[in-house]
């Protein structure tokens, strides 16, 4: 990106790799670029053809984007301006969240020092809420002046102030879900961020060919592990982690919500027989394809987006 020239248009080419090219896909993705992915057996023609021999990076590099450019019906990942700028609000957010809780961390360690009855009074997820962190931040200068109240103090105001910013984040980014994808927030166990962490990571529906390529993305396809009479499936390890674990919060969700869908299917399971995980797989497997068709929906028309 750096060496290319400024205003150009770029488009990568990545062998289809999952394990080792998804971190890659992703980071191109947070950065705005289009990325192609490039099967593995598209580059044996390409390898075939070329005047040099032999495998290195610059090789692999060239056959990549040779298969690229002779098949451009390839899927093309990209983020409209919208869904990426939702991504960007979702992981500042997430960012803010990891270092409200180091700090929140870091204080109860210094109100354990001071007054241990003092900590044990607040609940384990006290110190996030405004008022009691106003409540503490008035409380000890006075009752702790030394060197370690006033650091609490501190950590309180940070604390405070992180809060602050993580809750406009939230009603921002809950604003443009309702206007990007108004059916995920219609799903039962779907909320904004849940919503968000779908429309950021998906980056453009219309690339997957089908629902059960979306799952295979999302990790949510069961793989096969039978054997001999024992016909089960087990975990998929793969896939977009993050995709995976907002589906995985909705299911979780729906089976706690009586008379759901979700609630429903997964007593049908247990009662065919498996057990809470296999269970739970199968429900996000279905909950995958509900998702997937509602993000199509949600999809701007060419006509739309071309008004």
């Amino acid at each position: 990106m750096t060496l290319a020239p400024e205003q150009q248009e770029l488009e990568w080419a990545v062998e289809d790799c999952r394990h080792v090219s998804l971190r890659l896909e992703r980071a191109l993705l947070a950065a705005g670029q289009r990325v192609r992915r490039v099967p593995p057996k598209l580059m044996a023609g390409a390898r075939s053809s070329a005047r040099q021999f032999g495998k290195s990076d610059p090789i692999d590099a060239t056959a990549i984007a040779r298969a690229a450019l002779r098949e451009p019906d390839l899927p093309l990942a990209e983020h409209d301006p919208e869904s990426r700028e939702l991504k960007l609000l979702v992981d500042h957010r997430e960012h803010l969240v990891t270092e409200r809780t180091a700090m929140i961390c870091r204080l109860r360690w210094h109100l354990h020092e001071l007054d241990p009855e003092l900590e044990r009074s607040i609940p384990s997820r006290g110190l996030d809420k405004p008022t009691r962190l106003t409540a503490l931040a008035a409380q000890l200068p006075g009752a702790h002046p030394g060197l370690v109240g006033k650091l609490a103090a501190e950590l309180v105001g940070d604390i405070l102030a992180r809060t602050t910013r993580i809750r406009a984040l939230e009603r921002e980014i809950a604003h443009r879900v309702a206007g990007l994808a108004p059916q995920l927030l219609e799903l039962p166990g779907c909320g904004p961020l849940s919503a968000a962490k779908l429309i950021a990571e998906t980056a453009r529906p219309g690339r997957f060919r089908s629902e059960a390529c979306f799952a295979m993305h999302a990790g949510t396809a069961p793989i096969p592990a039978s054997s001999g009479r024992t016909d089960r499936h087990r975990l998929a390890r793969g896939g977009n982690r993050q995709l995976n674990a907002a589906l995985h919060r909705i299911a979780l969700t729906q089976t706690r919500l009586p008379g759901s869908l979700g609630r429903a299917y997964y007593e049908k399971r247990r009662a065919r027989g498996d057990n809470h995980n296999e269970a739970m797989r199968a429900l996000k497997r279905r909950l995958a394809r509900v998702v997937f068709n509602l993000l199509l929906q949600s999809q701007p028309t060419p006509a739309t987006a071309a008004a």
